[in-house]
Formats: structure tokens, sequence, C-alpha cells
């Protein structure tokens, strides 16, 4: 697995570079310069999801990050593009507002660097909406106020909060009040440095293993190991509880079976989501199981554990189906043999039930290991998005993206196609196996029934074990004589 991720690494920065134009691919990455403006952009970032969490307890209303040292905000908003430009890195480059030249420099600077973020989204070149460059710190559009640049604990932030806020309330308290969703306000942001021409680099580009070593410094391959551990942990668990519930299943009859049947399986009818937000609540402060678990020390919520225990919940049904598919395809009545023997139950499920039934157990177990390494949405919710602790390849798939790092996010969707196909090649690889060893069984049964079956010395040959070929003409005169004599004749005939 790690030589094709690094297969898959080399493919994507080759790509990401070819997807370059040739006039940035003399700047660096993220980088456009205007030499006749005298200006240009560094540090190019878009930002495609924002979000509503307090900031060190300060509420700015729906938020983007803003890197450290931008200054310039982009904000695409659904009736225009506003561009905020700081004033004292304005006046150290020379840029000047109200400059038709200047400001037309700096949008096709911001379109061209924004196409390259995109990654095949909607574009600032195909807005509709007019563009605005301000140097005020906010501005105000419809329903919705915009502040480019809000602090709030050791960051800094683009906010999106009503136009109109009462006094005492919150920007969220207001946006609620109101039924004003701050999300509708704003489709993405980006921001990048200001700087003079002559700042940025215009050095050759880097050669392909140059930007593969680059790639995996940068990289945290964290999330894969995370995701490995949690299937690996979940698979053994999810293996145990599947055959034993498929087992006991399968030995129950009536509505109980019924009833046991759904219970099993609705997690894997039920949207990740809502397992992750029932999870929540069971082992969270809101229920007794879990204000119990957090009185004597143990806290389930946004820990690794918690990662394993979603895992589980939407593995488990995969394993638990095609388990109880493969022992209710056994033979009943081979079963019931087995007991007249005496045997036990124990060693009927050891002896007979899994050996037999293990090709589909075996296909059962590898999608559940794929499905837990393939988990997104109940791990978010009950487990959160900890880098290094339960930041699995999917969250860091969605959070990855949001930042704008799209080669990064794009690097983990190949590493995620790759292993399912790969659990896909397994399972039909396996399967065919099992049915070739099948063949030959029965044709080596079959020859070896042949073999044992006496020879007829009167030169009948056997078919199927109890048949014999008979004398078509021997029978015709038979059938023609109504009459036949009587035994001891001498017209008797054999």
């Amino acid at each position: 697995m790690l030589v094709l991720t690094c297969i898959l690494s080399f493919a994507c920065v080759l790509a990401c570079a070819w997807a370059h134009d040739a006039a940035a691919a003399d700047a660096r990455e993220g980088s456009a310069v205007d030499e006749q403006a005298g200006f240009g952009l560094e540090g190019f970032t878009r930002y495609n999801k924002g979000a509503q969490r307090l900031v060190d307890d300060v509420d700015l209303g729906y938020r983007f990050p803003v890197a450290e040292g931008s200054t310039v905000v982009v904000v695409n908003t659904p009736e225009a593009v506003w561009v905020h430009v700081d004033e004292r890195a304005a006046a150290e480059v020379g840029f000047n507002a109200d400059d038709p030249d200047d400001v037309q420099a700096l949008m096709d600077l911001i379109i061209e660097l924004d196409e390259d973020r995109a990654r095949g989204g909607s574009l600032l070149g195909s807005a509709t909406g007019g563009w605005t460059v301000t140097t005020s710190d906010e501005t105000v559009e419809g329903p919705y106020r915009y502040i480019f640049r809000a602090q709030a604990g050791d960051g800094c932030y683009t906010s999106v909060q009503p136009a109109d806020i009462p006094a005492g309330s919150t920007p969220s308290e207001a946006a609620a009040t109101s039924g004003l969703d701050l999300g509708d306000g704003v489709l993405w942001v980006d921001d990048a440095r200001l700087v003079a021409a002559s700042d940025i680099a215009t050095t050759a580009a880097p050669s392909w293993h140059e930007e593969l070593i680059s790639f995996f410094a940068d990289v945290d391959m964290r999330p894969f190991w995370v995701s490995l551990k949690t299937s690996g942990v979940a698979l053994a668990v999810t293996f145990v509880l599947g055959l034993l519930a498929a087992w006991k299943t399968m030995g129950t009859s009536g509505r109980l079976k019924g009833l046991l049947d759904s219970v099993f399986t609705i997690p894997m009818v039920l949207p990740p989501t809502v397992c992750g937000f029932l999870l929540l609540l069971l082992f969270g402060q809101s229920t007794v199981v879990g204000r119990w678990l957090i009185d004597h020390g143990v806290a389930l919520v946004f820990t690794w554990p918690a990662a394993v225990i979603s895992a589980i919940v939407v593995s488990f049904p995969l394993m638990y189906r095609t388990a109880l598919g493969a022992f209710e395809a056994l033979d009943e009545q081979m079963l019931d043999a087995a007991r007249t023997l005496g045997w036990s139950e124990r060693r009927i499920v050891t002896g007979i039930m899994l050996p037999l039934a293990w090709p589909s157990i075996a296909a059962g177990t590898v999608l559940a290991f794929a499905r837990a390494m393939g988990e997104f949405g109940c791990t978010l919710f009950f487990a959160g998005n900890y880098a290094g602790v339960t930041q699995t390849i999917p969250i860091a798939i969605y959070f990855e993206w949001m930042s704008g790092n799209t080669d990064v996010a794009l690097f983990w969707v190949i590493v995620v196609i790759l292993f399912s196909f790969l659990v896909i090649l397994f399972i039909n690889l396996y399967t065919a196996r099992a049915q070739r060893y099948r063949e030959r069984g029965s044709r080596r049964a079959r020859r070896s029934r042949d073999a044992d079956m006496p020879t007829v010395a009167d030169g009948l040959e056997a078919h199927g074990g109890d048949a014999v070929r008979i004398d078509r003409d021997a029978l015709a005169a038979l059938l023609a004589d109504p009459d036949p004599a009587p035994a001891g004749d001498e017209g008797r005939t054999s």
C-alpha cells in the first residue's frame, strides 16, 4: 500500500504541475506577477467552506480563516465580488484602488490564481456580479454584513454577519431570530499577500522529482495511519460480533428473528450522520449511560475510541449480513445429521459451518474493513476532527479541500479509490479461487465414487450408480410375446 501511495503521489504531483499555465510556472506556486503594474500576489489560498463555531467564546457569525500575513481578501457573494486590500500594503507596493489600470491588473491576477485553485469548481472569472475593490474594513450588501479582517483569539477571520444586530445579541442569535442563513451570503473566500513585483521569485519551474520531494515533505501521512489503526481494531471486533450475531439469529425463529435482524441491519440503511448523532447522544451528557460513564472517568466523545466505535457501528451490518447469508445457505440436514452424531453446537460451528461458509465470510470481512476505512459522517459527528488522533482519510479529504489544499485532498481521493479497487479485486479473485477449489473437489469425489463401483461381469455398464444398460432387442422380443414360457420350459430365455 505504501508503494502504491508513492506512485499515486507522483502522478498527482505531475497532474498538478501540468495544470499550471506557462505564465504562472515561472513563479512560485500560488503566486502571480504583473511586471507592468509593478505588483503581484503570493500565498494565494481558496477556502470553499466556512464554519459558524465560536472562536475562543467569540461569535463571529459565519467565518473563513485568513492566512497570516495576507493583505488581500476576496469575498465572492451571490450578487458581487468584493476585494479588500490592506491600505498599508497597497501604499507599499504603489497600488491605487482608484486607478482603473491597477484595479484591472489586480483582478486579472486574482482570476488567474483562483482558476488554478478551483480544481473544476466555479470560477471568479465567470462571476456575474460586479467587482468592487475597497480598503474599508467592512461592507454591507442586502441583509449581510461582511467584515474582511475580524480578529478573534490568535487568528484573523473573514466574517459574514447580519446587517443589523440588536443590542445585546450575537450574530448567530440575530441570524436565527430573523431566519437568515449566513452561509448563503458567501460562496467562497480567497486571500493572498500583495507584494512588489520584485519580491516574487521567478525561478525556473522545479523538476518532477523536486515536486515529488516537496509534496511528500509537506503532506501529513497521519490520516493514513489513523485510518489503518482504527479500521484494524474495528475489524477485529466486527468479525467476532458479526459471526456471533449471525449464528444466534440463524438459530432463532419467528418474530424475534425478524426483530434481531432489523436491529443488526439498520445501521446499514441509516445515514452515517444519523448514526453519529445517536452515538453522540448516547455517550454524551444528555443520557444516563453517558453521565454514568463520565462519572466513572470514561469520556468517549471526540476521542480515538469514539472513532473505533463509529467504524464498528457502520461496518458491523456488512459482516453480519454476509455471515448470515452464508450460514443460511448451508444444508440444514447436514447440520441435523451432525447433531444426531452427538456433536455440540460449538463443534458444528467450528467444524462445519465456518469452513463451508468461509469464502463468503472472508468477502464480508474485507468489505467490512473497507467500509470502516471509508467512514466519514459518523466519525466526524462522534469523534471529531483531531489531526493524528481521529482524523481519518475521508475527514482529511474534506478539511483539506475546505482549507484550499486541493492537491493534498486529490492525493487522498486517489488513495481511497485505489484501495477500494484493490478490495473489490481481492474479493473477485478469492471468490473465483474458492469456486475453482470446490469444482476440483467435486471432480475428485466423482472420480473416487466411480473407481469404487463394482465391475459388472455380464458386460452391462453402470450409469449413475443404479441404472444398467438395457438390451433393446431383447426387451422388444419380450414385449412382443404376450404369453412367455413358464419357468423351467426349454423355450425359456435369459
